[in-house]
């Protein structure tokens, strides 16, 4: 449960981008989960307003609400119109000298690029699995099959399909040219470890705590290229049944595999220098457990793995919001709140 030194008193600003691109059905869904924010922290006793963002213009929405007076919780994943720019966001709030909720600008800026992910796992002797990004389509040099072609600047399973995983040269090849052709971006060639699939939530500065696991369970699907998340498998709700696949909460492990995949994940975090919250993905093989990812801002609706891990923790919607405001909260100017 959240530390008894916690406060439910803090004015909170609720900060989303909102773009006017988007189609009907996505804007009507980023409303819906911030009136959910919103309803769970005021119930806790937060006095609370949101501040949309439409465009690249942070400063004039913002301009109403004094840094002494707020926490901002940070639900702005970019500017709209400006791809990953989430650390372009985290800049201007601390140039406002506003505390907010989620990890730094260098830290977002870094997780925007998953070489940069790579290479601060493999820096701090993170088990990953090998890899190697190309910018052609020639897969020369790779032997490590099956194999999974992740485009290097997307998340949230962008760009991933069935297609993704590869088990020879020839699909390796033309599954790179895809990304470099569609996306316009390098691919990152990554060995493909068939096993168990877990995110893990984890939370905190300095005592860093995981929350209960979540499993993601592939055990229906006989196929290696669909043993994996796709992003169709995360977004589109018209999947046959035979297309989808569970998730499992808590996950399903042995003591000592929970207390291995607890130091893995949090080793991964300090590799980031996430703050505040992050979930960290992490495929099981042999008993060894191998960090695919870490998103240090993951998106944290009412229905999304990390809001559920933290109600299994004992944490409502709104307490889960109200620890990250207080979190946030130590990194206020001394003289206010």
């Amino acid at each position: 449960m959240a530390p008894t030194d916690d406060r439910t008193d803090l004015p909170v600003l609720v900060l989303y981008n909102l773009d006017r691109t988007w189609p009907d059905q996505d804007i009507l869904e980023v409303l819906d989960d911030v009136r959910c924010l919103l309803s769970a922290l005021r119930a806790l006793g937060h006095p609370v307003m949101s501040v949309p963002i439409y465009d690249a213009d942070l400063i004039t929405p913002l301009r109403p609400y004094h840094h002494h007076e707020y926490i901002v919780f940070n639900w702005c994943e970019e500017l709209p119109g400006i791809p990953r720019s989430s650390a372009v966001v985290a800049q201007w709030l601390e140039s406002l000298s506003f505390a907010y909720t989620g990890s730094p600008p260098h830290v977002l800026s870094l997780s925007d690029d998953r070489r940069e992910i790579k290479k601060a796992l493999v820096a701090h002797g993170v088990p990953t699995p090998q890899w190697r990004v190309y910018e052609s389509a020639q897969g020369n040099g790779w032997d490590h099959f099956p194999a999974i072609v992740k485009p290097v600047l997307e998340h949230c399973s962008v760009g991933i399909s069935s297609e993704s995983v590869v088990t020879s040269l020839d699909e390796l090849s033309h599954r790179v040219a895809y990304v470099l052709e569609t996306l316009h971006q390098p691919a990152l060639v990554e060995e493909f470890i068939d096993g168990r699939e877990f995110h893990a939530a984890l939370w905190g500065n300095g005592n860093v705590e995981m929350l209960p696991v979540a499993e993601i369970d592939f055990s229906g699907f006989s196929d290696v290229h669909d043993r994996l998340c796709t992003y169709d498998g995360k977004n589109n709700p018209n999947l046959r049944h035979d297309q989808q696949y569970n998730i499992l909460m808590p996950a399903s492990l042995g003591e000592g595999e929970c207390r291995l995949l607890e130091q893995t994940g949090r080793a991964a975090y300090r590799a980031l220098r996430c703050r505040d919250y992050a979930r960290v993905d992490i495929r099981m093989r042999d008993g060894a457990f191998y960090v695919l990812d870490v998103n240090p801002n993951c998106y944290i609706s009412a229905e999304c793995t990390f809001v559920r891990a933290a109600g299994l923790a004992g944490y409502s919607y709104g307490a889960f919001g109200s620890r990250l405001v207080n979190l946030a909260r130590h990194r206020a100017p001394t003289d206010s709140l």
